[in-house]
């Protein structure tokens, strides 16, 4: 059965730490910027929905050790609102960003919506106490806030916590595999844990495949899929936050998608990080565009 297609934009870039030469970070202009490569005509949505973003500041929370938590916990709780006044059963959605902590206000929803999976696409793995990060972002510890590591107020918006469970999830693509204790982190929790190195070495069709197993297995009522987009090789997409060297191909990715994209249980995907200010002439986006479209349309036929 062909699934319509709802576009919801949550333009958010209070996760981020601005740049020296930043005013503030250009990820909030993400959807407008998908728009004019035809994203969203060639998607052709049944709806769009937008929630505009507070204006960027660069607040420390000195109870959560995080930047701008109580911002991030007001949109996070306006998010999840959106989505469940707007949720359609059979409905694909697609979930534009903003920056990573975007998630939180997903995870949310999906909390209220029954018990699910996460499917993690990320160059990074996210997945940090405040207390070892060097920036206070919220996008650099969102897998963490949304499993349930991380200050209260972050963790458990409205007694939900958590959010998602850590057995649900696989995390994929981690490409920052030198420094110890990060990676620790992860390893040390529930999470199925695939770096880069292991992602290729298991398959990325198969990969997709095992973690359909695990929701199948669990009797999970869906699954969602994160993806930031600095999971892309450099040379692919350098217009992100924080740029890796190593990553994965269109090939790749589309390994991994079609057959989750194809699952009626998949809720759908959010894009994250993607900054237009690096890519004036969209030479990146041109064809990150072109690739994703085609991908989402290949599951309709």
């Amino acid at each position: 059965m062909k699934r319509s297609i709802n576009i919801f934009e949550f333009p958010l870039n209070l996760g981020l730490t601005k740049k020296e030469h930043e005013t503030e970070p250009g990820v909030r202009k993400l959807p407008e910027w998908l728009r004019k490569f035809g994203f969203h005509s060639r998607i052709n949505p049944a709806n769009v929905f937008r929630l505009e973003a507070p204006e960027y500041s660069m607040d420390f929370d000195e109870e959560s050790k995080v930047r701008n938590a109580d911002q991030v916990i007001e949109y996070a709780k306006q998010q999840a609102d959106c989505i469940l006044h707007h949720y359609e059963k059979n409905t694909f959605n697609i979930i534009l960003g903003g920056d990573c902590s975007i998630l939180i206000g997903n995870a949310i929803a999906l909390k209220k919506l029954g018990n699910f999976g996460l499917f993690y696409l990320d160059g990074h793995t996210d997945f940090i106490p405040p207390e070892l990060s060097e920036t206070g972002g919220a996008a650099g510890m969102d897998l963490a806030i949304i499993t349930g590591t991380g200050h209260q107020k972050l963790t458990n918006i409205d007694g939900l916590k958590p959010y998602l469970s850590e057995e649900n999830i696989f995390c994929c693509g981690n490409a920052e595999t030198d420094d110890k204790e990060y990676v620790d982190q992860i390893i040390n929790s529930n999470i199925h844990y695939f770096d880069l190195y292991h992602l290729r070495e298991n398959g990325f069709r198969k990969t997709a495949e095992d973690f359909l197993t695990m929701v199948n297995n669990k009797g999970l009522d869906g699954f969602f899929i994160h993806f930031d987009v600095d999971i892309l090789k450099d040379e692919l997409m350098p217009a992100v936050d924080s740029r890796m060297e190593d990553g994965i191909s269109y090939d790749d990715l589309r390994e991994m998608l079609e057959p989750l994209f194809e699952n009626p249980l998949c809720f759908g995907i959010e894009i994250t990080i993607l900054d237009p200010d690096y890519d004036e002439n969209g030479t990146y986006t041109h064809p990150f565009a072109d690739n994703l479209i085609q991908i989402i349309k290949n599951k309709e036929e």
